[in-house]
């Protein structure tokens, strides 16, 4: 147990990250019980420790992967941190814990140390199963994503740039980018955020070793995470490699779901399974039509990968177009539901169209539709509903 504690003070006393991501102030703190979701990588390790700093002498951060926990349960560690003053309580990724009823034991916490604030964080994969617990209507749940293009430009410069929501965007763009273009160099940043900006560990690594990183960080959502969570063999955590392979020389993707199982060597069924794994771990992003029913909603319309920081560090760098909508889609997809349209590029909750493309882009695919919008690269301002690609890294 003093192991615990002291790596737990080490980690918060050496803790000098002074920006705040977007979700930090959006999170009350004071609920009981808290879940932290998202993809590796995206900081929540980070958003914990910071926390912890704000109490350091009644918080407890601890990694449920730590050797610890093969002979002792969360309750032991929750019941000694309560016993000795302790008010909040840091279990970083849960689903990394040995013992498979985590969730019932954090019920039972719940249940039996009143005044002890639980935060936990999980994989993108992770969803809280109702049934065996009933821990989801206990807990309030966020999920962190990469950082936006706003939160790059602030953590790397001086800036303190501020958000805005996709109607502000839409409605008052020509306001709003002149706020930020007369400011920085957005276009050339804006360059330099697709391709090392999306994980906030730009800020300690080169450009080379961020796309190491990111590379180790895809390989072990497929070797560590999804088998935690979906408990696969070996050799089906080869195939999903393989087909990420394959998707990375053909993205965007519209899937010829015969073909790619015959060259995954997997069923249908399997290679559906496949594309859920690898979205929800924050690797791939599926996009379905939007006029498909929900029994047909499991075969993708359209296959990008989940930002342009996953395409530069698989060898993507030559499809500018694929960049540009793995961007937009990781952008617009905190907004609602995002299709993928039979005319134009996104269609977003049924209502909002877009068409992504370069600065001459212009309206024809998407042509007296209503609510429909070009979002341009290369672009400063726009102009009506042409709208700088850029922007949409302002949405958080």
């Amino acid at each position: 147990m003093e192991r615990i504690y002291e790596i737990s003070q080490r980690l918060i006393q050496t803790t000098n990250f002074p920006h705040r991501r977007y979700l930090y102030d959006k999170i009350a703190w004071s609920d009981p019980f808290i879940m932290l979701k998202g993809a590796r990588g995206v900081g929540k390790t980070t958003i914990m420790l910071q926390r912890c700093k704000e109490r350091p002498t009644t918080s407890l951060y601890a990694s449920l992967d730590q050797l610890w926990f093969n002979d002792h349960s969360i309750i032991d560690l929750a019941e000694y941190h309560y016993k000795h003053g302790g008010t909040d309580l840091f279990l970083d990724e849960v689903h990394r814990y040995p013992r498979s009823n985590w969730e019932q034991e954090l019920k039972n916490i719940f249940d039996s140390y009143p005044g002890l604030n639980v935060v936990f964080t999980g994989s993108s994969l992770l969803h809280l199963n109702s049934k065996s617990a009933d821990l989801s209507r206990r807990v309030a749940e966020y999920e962190l994503r990469g950082l936006s293009f706003r939160e790059y430009l602030n953590f790397s410069g001086e800036n303190e740039f501020e958000s805005f929501s996709l109607n502000e965007i839409l409605t008052n763009h020509t306001e709003i980018a002149p706020l930020v273009a007369t400011k920085v160099k957005v276009i050339a940043e804006f360059e330099k955020y697709l391709e090392k900006g999306y994980y906030p560990f730009f800020l300690h690594t080169s450009e080379l070793s961020y796309s190491q990183r990111v590379e180790r960080l895809v390989r072990a959502v497929i070797d560590v995470d999804i088998p935690a969570i979906a408990k696969i063999e070996y050799e089906t955590q080869l195939k999903l490699k393989k087909l990420l392979v394959s998707l990375a020389e053909h993205v965007p993707y519209v899937p010829n779901i015969t073909s790619l199982s015959r060259d995954i060597a997997v069923s249908r069924n399997q290679l559906m399974k496949f594309f859920s794994l690898l979205n929800d771990g924050a690797i791939l992003r599926s996009l379905s039509d939007p006029t498909s029913q929900p029994k047909a909603a499991a075969k993708p319309e359209k296959i990008l990968f989940d930002n342009p920081s996953v395409l530069h560090a698989l060898g993507v760098r030559n499809k500018i177009g694929t960049v540009r909508e793995s961007f937009a889609a990781s952008m617009l997809s905190m907004h609602g539901k995002l299709y993928a349209p039979k005319y134009g590029d996104f269609l977003l909750d049924h209502s909002l169209l877009f068409e992504v493309g370069g600065k001459g882009k212009g309206f024809a695919q998407i042509a007296d539709r209503p609510d429909s919008f070009v979002l341009a690269d290369n672009l400063e301002y726009g102009n009506g509903n042409k709208i700088p690609l850029w922007l949409l890294g302002f949405l958080y």
